[in-house]
């Protein structure tokens, strides 16, 4: 996927585009020193990291204020989706490197980021309309960490692999939740899960 497809495909402004080609940049760049993501998926970093993260911004309810995404890593999704408009993102990094490679492009970028360079555990963030993580943790450590920081009537949006059924069966008998799937347009194995009502039996 080309910069152009992307801007086709998501209808992003040229102001938006600008700012995630300065963001793919500033990958290639740190990625040698710091290995943010691997080399054979660098080749594709429109379709395989930025788009897959794009998609993720239709499912984030109207309104939201703050979203924050676990194990931000390279910064997919909750960077890309500052990037895209929302209002105020948190990103949990605890490897302090990544966590300088995302305030750096935060900066460059104008996003409306804070990054947090601690561990899940820790992380003191506001009240969460959104919690996302993207290639983190299975689901039965995810929803404990998400549950700890939604607020109420929050939502959760965990983009997911092959594993997404075997993960939601693993946490059926431990928690009470809404699960909603949408395909995922850049992998035909993944699936987005949206979960809402969440709450531990």
């Amino acid at each position: 996927m080309t910069p152009a497809q992307f801007q086709e495909k998501f209808g992003v402004s040229r102001e938006t585009l600008e700012k995630l080609e300065v963001y793919a940049a500033h990958l290639r760049k740190w990625n040698p020193a710091i290995n943010l993501v691997s080399n054979t998926t660098l080749e594709d970093l429109w379709s395989r990291h930025l788009a897959d993260s794009a998609q993720v911004f239709s499912l984030v309810p109207d309104g939201t204020k703050v979203l924050v995404d676990l194990g931000s890593g390279a910064g997919f999704p909750g960077l890309v989706l500052a990037i895209l408009g929302v209002r105020s993102v948190h990103l949990v990094e605890s490897d302090v490197r990544k966590a300088a490679f995302l305030r750096e492009v935060a900066r460059v970028t104008g996003a409306p980021a804070t990054i947090h360079p601690v561990r899940i555990e820790v992380a003191d963030v506001p009240e969460a309309d959104v919690v996302s993580a993207r290639a983190l943790a299975e689901l039965t450590l995810l929803l404990p960490w998400a549950h700890g920081m939604l607020r109420p009537g929050g939502v959760c949006l965990f983009p997911k692999g092959r594993t997404a059924e075997d993960e939601l069966t693993a946490v059926k008998d431990s928690w009470n939740m809404r699960i909603e799937r949408f395909p995922s347009q850049t992998d035909p194995a993944g699936t987005i899960l949206r979960i809402s009502d969440l709450s531990p039996k």
